[in-house]
Order: C-alpha cells, then sequence, then structure tokens
C-alpha cells in the first residue's frame, strides 16, 4: 500500500478506500492503479469488513481517467487486462461496494465507478466516457446496457460529452445524490442500510442480481434458487424470524 490509495478500516465493517493524487485529478497512474489492487485485496482478506466505498481527494476529482501521458510513453495499444483494477472483473471480490463520486469521472474514472455495485454522486460530479475524443476505446462499458437505456448509452459514448450528476441519476446510473459537503456521509449511511441485512442473505442478494443480468429468466430463477440455498440453511436463517418475533435486533453470525 502506498498514500496514492488510502485505506480506511472502520470498526462498524465499511472500508474507505481514497484515491489520494488530487493534484492530478485521481488519474490511474501506475501507483494509483498498484494502490487500488492492493486495498481491493486487503477489503477482500479482512473478514471484518462487509462493504467498501470507493472515493477521490478533492472536490474536483473522483478520477480523471487514465493516464494519458503515460499511455504516450509507453506507446500503448490494447491494454492488459490486468492493467486497470476493475472490482468484480480482474479483482475477485464477494462482498458488495459503493462508489461515492465526488467529482469528475471521466473515462476510467467512469469505468471503476460503474464497476461498484452502488453509486453515490455529489451534484457537482460528472460522468463521461470521453474515449472517442483521444481515439481510444471503452469496451468496459459494454455492462452499462444493464444499467441505462441503449439510446442514451449510445449518445454517452459516441459523443464522449460528460452529463450531469442530476442527469446520471435520472436515467439510473446513480443510486443517490447528496450535496458536496454530505457525499461521504451518505455512502456511509447507505452502506449502513446494507449492513443491516444479514450477511449471507446480502451476499446471495448480491449474486442474484448478476445473475439476472447475465441469464435469461428461466436460467437466473434455478441459479438463484441455488445461490439462495446455503442462506435458507444458516442459522442467521432462523435467527431473523426469531429475532422480530422477539421484537429485538437480530444477531448476525454470517453462517
Amino acid at each position: 500500500m502506498t498514500d496514492a490509495v488510502l485505506f480506511d478500516a472502520r470498526q462498524d465493517g465499511i472500508a474507505i478506500l481514497t484515491i489520494n493524487r488530487p493534484d492530478t485529478r485521481n488519474a490511474l497512474s501506475r501507483e494509483v492503479r498498484e494502490g487500488l489492487f492492493a486495498a481491493w485485496e486487503r477489503f477482500e482478506r479482512d473478514d471484518s469488513l462487509r462493504i467498501a466505498i470507493l472515493t477521490g481527494s478533492g472536490d474536483k476529482a473522483f478520477c480523471a481517467g487514465g493516464d494519458l501521458k503515460e499511455m504516450v510513453e509507453r506507446g500503448l495499444q490494447v491494454p492488459p487486462r490486468d492493467m486497470f483494477p476493475m472490482p468484480y472483473d480482474n479483482i475477485e471480490l464477494s462482498k458488495p461496494t459503493i462508489a461515492a463520486v465526488n467529482g469528475v469521472a471521466f473515462a476510467g474514472g467512469w469505468m471503476i465507478a460503474q464497476a461498484c455495485d452502488l453509486c453515490v454522486a455529489s451534484t457537482a460530479a460528472k460522468f463521461a466516457i470521453t474515449e472517442v475524443k483521444v481515439g481510444r476505446g471503452s469496451p468496459w462499458a459494454a455492462p452499462l446496457i444493464h444499467m441505462i437505456p441503449q439510446r442514451i448509452m449510445m449518445e454517452i459514448i459516441l459523443t464522449g460529452k460528460p452529463i450531469t450528476a442530476q442527469r446520471a441519476y435520472e436515467i439510473g446510473l446513480v443510486n443517490r445524490l447528496a450535496e458536496p459537503a454530505a457525499l461521504l456521509d451518505t455512502a456511509i449511511e447507505l452502506a449502513k442500510e446494507v449492513l443491516e441485512g444479514a450477511p449471507l442473505s446480502v451476499k446471495a442478494g448480491r449474486e442474484t442480481v448478476m445473475l439476472s443480468t447475465e441469464m435469461g429468466r428461466s436460467a437466473a430463477l434455478q441459479a438463484a434458487r441455488a445461490a439462495h440455498e446455503y442462506t435458507y440453511c444458516s442459522a442467521d436463517a432462523q435467527e431473523g424470524p426469531r429475532a422480530f418475533a422477539e421484537k429485538r435486533k437480530p444477531q448476525w453470525q454470517g453462517r
């Protein structure tokens, strides 16, 4: 871990990962990429951490994308699949994640925000897939079709023009908006709402959403039943109804 990416392991089970290069608009330089890979791995290994929030330092940029100067110096053509840290793609994660977008999320910045399960955005944030402006590509944007309508996706990719946080919220890319000063608190509030659920139920629920985006109806139903079987047979599945009947807060064990 380097100071390019800060890692805050909170006592409440929330990890906060912060890209800490505001002077370069938190661009995905080599040190930032390495820091993110290490931070995500640390989050996944730590059983006390159940959800992560990814954000950026400063109020100007969440992440401005790849380091174009580095790309030129390397003569980069097709990026290696392991070059950019992509949660649930080239980074294996079994826990939910939230992007807290505090400023511009352009190109690779949009990419890593899109890869997270949920997204909270500052009202001052802007989103753009700018690759057409610099002759690069955005194959990572393919899953976006499961989040926003086709015509809107087409316009965003073909024009490369930014959209506001409000527009991102309206089309379904963003879950919640917050005033800039309240962004992290809003993301933490959303994380805590997720943490109120039984860990195994949350895990199976997340798997169900992902299965549903990749399969037809019948196949997704069958796969989802299998994904939830362990949850139904867990101690927490007995604890939840018991706590409800006894009018108390459930004590989740994650088993």
